[in-house]
């Protein structure tokens, strides 16, 4: 068994016990759900340059304990001071440590940027959950879900107000993706099974893609040199974690990662 089907199989089961400890009756019920309209990722996607989603997480299946202490609230916070477009929260617990509190928590202290669940998302309960701890968007993973479950959760947050950031690893996941219903598609340069990393991932993939639709790079960033040659190409955004979550101050990293970039395409122009 691969590690991406161990972490569905354990989805799966915490959904299920979800379920049964709190229905969607009370998650309709809660303040995140009923008081605010989520935030537009597609509009937080749109700047001039480079977009900026950055990410709180603590560990990872491949990596351990990336970050220890943990201050959720404290990370985004920094990373809104420091001009993040988009900020992405880890909320799988078994294997990397998040929660759907610290989603909650960070939203409580984040109002003007949007927030993204980054999960496993196989079941539209988990959508409910989303937007009930204040989330304005979701992760779908292709390579988890057949066509036919993409397109329904797809449209399932669509209709709850959520953004979706689908994405693929390999060129084969392209063959689910319903064009017309996807305007943002995120490449993984980590494959989920063996979790290697290789940055062009993004760029080969992303030659078979409308050229009217989003494009987010995410893994194994972290060369100001490979934002640049990411941002001539086509990609509009990129989704860092590690490379922050090691920092001292996440944000002050942000700001570093983005004018060293910018101070290698003036070179280059």
């Amino acid at each position: 068994m691969s590690i991406l089907d161990q972490i569905i199989d354990d989805t799966r089961e915490l959904v299920a016990t979800r379920k049964k400890e709190t229905p969607v009756q009370e998650l309709e019920q809660r303040p995140f759900y009923t008081d605010r309209e989520p935030l537009s990722l597609v509009e937080a996607l749109k700047s001039r340059g480079m977009s900026f989603i950055c990410e709180v997480k603590k560990a990872s299946p491949s990596k351990g304990v990336i970050r220890e202490p943990f201050r959720p609230a404290q990370i985004a916070q920094s990373y809104v001071k420091h001009g993040a477009n988009a900020i992405s929260v880890l909320t799988e617990p078994n294997h990397f440590q998040g929660s759907l509190q610290n989603l909650a928590w960070i939203r409580a202290h984040v109002e003007d940027v949007p927030l993204m669940r980054k999960d496993f998302i196989i079941d539209p309960y988990q959508l409910v959950e989303a937007r009930a701890v204040g989330a304005d968007a979701v992760l779908l993973i292709a390579t988890a879900l057949d066509a036919r479950q993409l397109r329904h959760l797809h449209q399932a947050a669509t209709d709850l107000g959520l953004d979706c950031l689908v994405e693929v690893y390999a060129l084969d996941d392209l063959d689910k993706i319903d064009f017309d219903q996807v305007s943002i598609l995120g490449v993984n340069n980590r494959d989920l099974n063996t979790f290697e990393v290789d940055v062009d991932n993004s760029l080969r993939i992303f030659e078979h893609v409308p050229r009217n639709v989003g494009r987010v790079s995410e893994s194994g960033l972290s060369d100001p040199a490979t934002l640049v040659r990411l941002r001539q190409n086509g990609v509009n955004g990129v989704l860092i974690g590690e490379h922050f979550m090691r920092a001292e101050d996440p944000g002050q990293a942000l700001d570093d990662l983005r004018n060293e970039a910018k101070e290698i395409a003036m070179q280059q122009a």
